[in-house]
């Protein structure tokens, strides 16, 4: 129980870090904190946290934003279902390895991003739109860092 709550709460911080107002010069660069937190937890606890946390962390992206209903839900299952995929490779990698792992991760779920805000009609520049990935890249081993000081902490397994 109070491991799922360590979880659920460091889920709640990475939304609210997702909105947290920062200065327009800087906003384009916002590291995909939801992204990275999901994929630790996927990558460090897959047996209990996989796509349909996910799924419903993305729903309350889309509430938190007021986008399409959906769109961020896809993008994290899209996140969770890759870091899946690779995680038992990811985590033999050192950190700087597992940053350049994480960069085509997070690049293709700002791709699908992008491709889903075509559709509805909001078209962002192409370049600017990947600069997040880049960002969370250079982040995840501070990321990785504190969520398993965190994880060792609460002693959640």
């Amino acid at each position: 129980m109070r491991s799922s709550l360590v979880i659920a709460t460091s889920i709640l911080l990475a939304l609210l870090l997702s909105i947290m107002p920062m200065p327009s010069s800087i906003e384009a660069a916002r590291p995909l904190w939801l992204a990275m937190v999901l994929a630790y937890w996927v990558m460090a606890l897959p047996h209990r946290v996989g796509l349909l946390t996910a799924w419903v962390s993305g729903l309350a992206t889309d509430v938190l934003y007021g986008d399409l209903f959906g769109q961020h839900a896809l993008v994290m299952t899209l996140v969770a279902w890759l870091v899946l995929v690779l995680h038992q490779r990811i985590r033999r990698f050192p950190l700087w390895q597992q940053s350049l792992v994480m960069l085509p991760v997070l690049g293709t779920a700002q791709m699908l991003l992008l491709w889903l805000n075509s559709l509805t009609g909001n078209r962002p520049p192409l370049l600017l739109f990947l600069l997040p990935a880049l960002v969370s890249a250079f982040f995840w081993p501070w990321v990785v860092a504190l969520l398993a000081a965190v994880r060792r902490r609460f002693h959640v397994y």
